[in-house]
């Protein structure tokens, strides 16, 4: 596969949050490319879920020869080996987490599967914290 352009979106609200969010740039750069730009890091309350932990998040935009699929299975490994318990699939809804990657887009491509879609629709049109980082790459 040729080398593709993603947009993922990493946020964090347990423990070291921003500490959290460089690891899992640091490991994202490893494992599935190079980081060409990175958004501002924005704090945010909990969408979707009651919390007294609010987030960090930050948009990159990285190249990688990987898939959607092959990327997906890779962030959801980074997940587990930075701690997170389960995913918001498992567990029926979003809970507090030390990191949460999502693939938001990937190359102008529609990809759609029973555990991935792109474009991510509510970090596009939705959630306006989403938007304002991608604007910024």
């Amino acid at each position: 596969m040729s080398h593709q352009h993603v947009t993922l979106l990493l946020g964090s609200n347990l423990g070291d949050r921003k500490k959290n969010i460089e690891t899992a740039l640091n490991k994202i750069e490893n494992k599935i490319g190079h980081i060409l730009k990175k958004s501002v890091v924005l704090e945010t309350t909990p969408v979707e879920f009651a919390s007294s932990n609010n987030f960090c998040n930050i948009a990159v935009l990285l190249i990688t020869q990987f898939s959607p699929q092959k990327i997906l299975k890779i962030v959801k490994e980074i997940e587990v080996e930075m701690g997170r318990v389960a995913d918001s699939k498992a567990v029926g809804g979003y809970t507090d987490r030390i990191i949460d990657i999502d693939i938001v887009l990937f190359n102008g491509l529609k990809f759609e599967s029973a555990n991935l879609k792109i474009p991510h629709q509510k970090h596009l049109f939705e959630r306006s914290f989403s938007i304002k980082l991608i604007k910024c790459l």
